[in-house]
C-alpha cells in the first residue's frame, strides 16, 4: 500500500508546469450506466488550475465540455475545491528565503512550495465559469487548514486530518465513485487513492482529466492506482 510519504514523491524536485499530458490507450471495457449509488467526483476544476491561472494544468480547460456531457448521465454530482487561507504553510511565500517547487519538511513529511494560489474568496479560487451540472449536491473544500496542505478530497496531507467526504458519501450510499478533474497525478489520484482505502468503488475517468506529469509523475500515479485498485476508464464508456 502508498503511504503518503510515498505519495508526496510525486512531487519532489517539481521545477515547473510546463509538461505536456500524453495519454496511453487504454482497453476497451464494457459500457457502464452510473446507478442511483454512483456519483461523478469532479476535483478542482478551478480559475487557479486553468490556463491564465495560477498553477495552470496543461489544456486543462479542455476538460470542461467532457465533464459536462458526463453530468447529465449522473444523479449524483459534486464538486471540489482547493481552498487555502493566506499565508498557507504550502506556500513559498509563506518562508523567506524559498521559492516555489522548493521543499521542506513539514510535520507531516516533505512539502512542495507552491505559487500562493486558491486563495479563499479569490477570483482564483472560483470553480471554472464553463462548468454547468446545476443539479450538482455539494461542494467540498480542501487545504482550507492553514498549516496542512491536502491533495486528497478525503484526507489531508498529515494522512489523518479528514474532510468529511467519507462520511457524507456513505451516508447517502453512494458507494461507487468516479472521479475526473486537476490534475490527474496530484489532486485526482489522491483522491482515488483515498476512496479505495474507504471501501468505495472507484474509476478515474482519463479522458475528463488533465496531467502536469513532473518527473514521471503521471506514471507513477497510474500505477499506485493500479496497485490501490482504482480502475482506468473513459468517458466513452458511460452510458
Amino acid at each position: 500500500m502508498m503511504t503518503n510519504m510515498k505519495r508526496r514523491t510525486f512531487v519532489i524536485g517539481a521545477a515547473s508546469f510546463s509538461g505536456v499530458t500524453l495519454f496511453s490507450p487504454t482497453l476497451a471495457q464494457p459500457a457502464t450506466k452510473p446507478s442511483t449509488n454512483s456519483v461523478l467526483l469532479v476535483v478542482d476544476v478551478q480559475n487557479c488550475f486553468l490556463p491564465g491561472g495560477t498553477l495552470a494544468v496543461p489544456d486543462g480547460n479542455e476538460i470542461i465540455p467532457v465533464i459536462n456531457a458526463l453530468g447529465k448521465k449522473f444523479e449524483n454530482v459534486i464538486f471540489t475545491q482547493d481552498w487555502h487561507t493566506e499565508n498557507h504553510a504550502s506556500f513559498a511565500s509563506s518562508h523567506p528565503g524559498k521559492n516555489p517547487f522548493e521543499t521542506i519538511e513539514l510535520s507531516y513529511g516533505t512539502q512542495v512550495l507552491w505559487p500562493d494560489h486558491c486563495i479563499q474568496g479569490s477570483d482564483d479560487a472560483r470553480l471554472a465559469e464553463g462548468l454547468n451540472i446545476p443539479h450538482a449536491q455539494l461542494i467540498i473544500r480542501k487545504g482550507y487548514h492553514s498549516e496542512i496542505d491536502s491533495y486528497s478530497t478525503f484526507v489531508a496531507a498529515d494522512g489523518e486530518t479528514k474532510t468529511g467526504l467519507t462520511g457524507y458519501l456513505k451516508e447517502r450510499g453512494l458507494n461507487e465513485v468516479y472521479v475526473c478533474g486537476l490534475a490527474t497525478d496530484f489532486c485526482v489520484s489522491w483522491s482515488a487513492i483515498d476512496a479505495r482505502r474507504a471501501g468505495l468503488g472507484v474509476s478515474v475517468i482519463e479522458d475528463a482529466c488533465r496531467a502536469i506529469d513532473l518527473n514521471g509523475s503521471l506514471k507513477a500515479a497510474w500505477q499506485a492506482m493500479k496497485q490501490e485498485g482504482v480502475q482506468r476508464i473513459s468517458s466513452s464508456e458511460i452510458t
